[in-house]
């Protein structure tokens, strides 16, 4: 592999975080599903998705939810190229989200702190397709707390 082409795999892996965030910020997150392999996996502590299929419901879920207004931040993205056909990742996010108590995402809402600060771990795939996500691991550093538990508040 020579460093154009790596250069182009880094680039296309990068685009798919960004049309990660993208899609689940403006109303699209169903169209995430397009972004793993067929058999791709999302992960968190709580929650596996496995498949396309999986994947396409449970952030069409999230899609449904248009009182929220979200901003999935992704910084010091890192993507290591280990083939021509396989590359690993990791960048830092940072979540900044509100849900209105009615209403839709239009409007300019009040300016919270972060709901949570962490990393994703990505590990991509070159496909008849293009490159996409085979497996995407969100681990959390901090969470902002509830507004009920909140301490101070």
């Amino acid at each position: 592999m020579d460093e154009l082409e790596r250069l182009l795999a880094e680039r296309a892996c990068e685009r798919l975080i960004v049309d990660y965030c993208r899609f689940v910020d403006f109303g699209e997150a169903s169209r995430i599903a397009e972004l793993f392999t067929e058999n791709g996996t999302w992960e968190s502590d709580e929650v596996v998705m496995s498949g396309r299929a999986d994947i396409r419901a449970r952030f069409l879920e999230r899609q449904g939810v248009t009182r929220r207004v979200s901003r999935h931040l992704c910084t010091n993205v890192g993507i290591d190229v280990l083939s021509a056909d396989e590359a690993e990742g990791l960048c830092y996010l940072v979540n900044y989200r509100h849900d209105r108590q009615e209403g839709d995402s239009d409007a300019v809402v009040p300016a919270e702190l972060p709901k949570f600060v962490g990393e994703y771990h990505d590990r991509f795939r070159r496909t008849a397709e293009g490159w996409r996500f085979e497996r995407r691991r969100v681990d959390l550093a901090f969470v902002r707390p509830t507004r009920a538990s909140a301490p101070l508040e």
